[in-house]
């Protein structure tokens, strides 16, 4: 399988690493950028577009980068408050009255970013064709009641994320999410990023699906600790509920699904478009425009729920709306804030270093925070460095 693309000198253990998913660990269509200092210092991809196809992936091929949606989710939020539009310590009722019901009136912005708001259920999931609906959405978790006190406790917002995030974008600018992220993150920073596809960038996007880790991969096989998959395995489990909040799963390949704006779970981006986003974070990014002062990074990667997450049920980490650097999501240092991909897909940035890091693939393992195939990706530029 031929790799394409170019590294920089000294990056060629991520060259090395991206072709080495290909050869041992199932890899089907993927790329990886790597940004320092503001410049992009790897540009990979290789094998097909489609999951199920023959055509091989392009320059440019982008795909749905399922929960890294969630890091853009959380930058428009931070960015709102940067600019003195939303206060991260009122009630989210503030901006949003509706949401006031149920016991939720004391929830605060805080509590929503940081997955501690305690609605990653409804008590009656919406189906695709209802979840595409912001005004559906939006009035299912502002009627939901808490299933934990809200801040007391914190649990992946896995599909509620999207409501919640989008619909406080909404409120505050008075623009659909999708449309705000389009003119005031994605083009500053010149990132080949949507929530909501455009038709003209149709043709740009390939078909995904799940795949399985092949059998002679060489690695040790790991399986769930046995109280994570009884979680996953018991339909009335707040872990189960929280991803089958929409029902039936959606198909992500369908236009109408693509279209519309999730921010928890739909974005589709190509691997530099990622890493041109988490670039432009933290610094100026080549013919793009900085997002956040360094006030903002420090809010964005400040601890705020640590510990058993309700939801994933393993430990997790996060600051306001991003994951940080632990055992269930390795980044690259402990000062890297960033969010995965169900199944695939990581993007991050590390202040400390300068690097930003994107990776798409088009095939799907059952991995949730820590895909084999990013984390190799993840060594590699830790071996660059060094």
């Amino acid at each position: 399988m031929d790799v394409n693309g170019v590294v920089a000198e000294g990056f060629e253990p991520v060259r090395e690493a991206f072709a080495a998913n290909f050869a041992l660990l199932g890899e089907r269509g993927a790329a990886v950028a790597v940004y320092r200092d503001g410049h992009q210092v790897v540009d990979l991809w290789g094998g097909t577009r489609d999951v199920d196809g023959t055509a091989p992936w392009e320059h440019g091929t982008a795909q749905v980068v399922r929960s890294a949606t969630k890091g853009v989710a959380a930058a428009a939020l931070l960015l709102l408050h940067q600019r003195g539009e939303l206060d991260l310590d009122a009630p989210v009722g503030t901006y949003w009255p509706e949401y006031k019901a149920a016991g939720k009136e004391r929830t605060l912005v805080r509590h929503l970013l940081a997955h501690r708001a305690g609605v990653p259920v409804l008590d009656r999931p919406l189906t695709p064709e209802e979840a595409a609906d912001p005004d559906l959405g939006a009035a299912a978790v502002a009627a939901q009641a808490p299933v934990w006190e809200p801040g007391a406790d914190h649990g992946y917002h896995a599909q509620t994320y999207s409501w919640l995030t989008g619909e406080l974008v909404r409120r505050i600018t008075g623009r659909p999410v999708g449309a705000w992220v389009a003119d005031e993150m994605a083009a500053p920073a010149g990132a080949d990023l949507w929530l909501g596809l455009p038709v003209a960038e149709q043709a740009r996007v390939g078909r995904v699906g799940p795949v399985e880790a092949p059998q002679t991969s060489g690695a040790l096989k790991t399986r769930p600790k046995r109280s994570v998959s009884e979680a996953y395995a018991d339909p009335d489990s707040l872990t189960r509920r929280a991803f089958a909040a929409i029902t039936p799963l959606p198909d992500e390949n369908a236009p109408a699904y693509r279209a519309a704006a999730l921010p928890a779970s739909n974005g589709i981006a190509t691997a530099d478009g990622l890493a041109r986003f988490y670039g432009s974070l933290i610094g100026e990014v080549d013919g793009g425009t900085r997002l956040f002062t360094p006030r903002t990074v420090e809010l964005a990667r400040a601890e705020q729920s640590a510990g058993p997450d309700r939801i994933l049920v393993v430990g997790t980490r996060f600051g306001l709306g991003y994951m940080l650097h632990g055992s269930a999501s390795p980044l690259l240092s402990p000062g890297s804030f960033g969010h995965p991909g169900r199944g695939g897909a990581l993007a991050f940035a590390d202040p400390e270093t300068g690097v930003a890091f994107g990776y798409v693939t088009n095939g799907f393992r059952k991995s949730v925070t820590a895909d084999p195939r990013a984390q190799a990706l993840v060594r590699a530029v830790r071996t660059a460095l060094a």
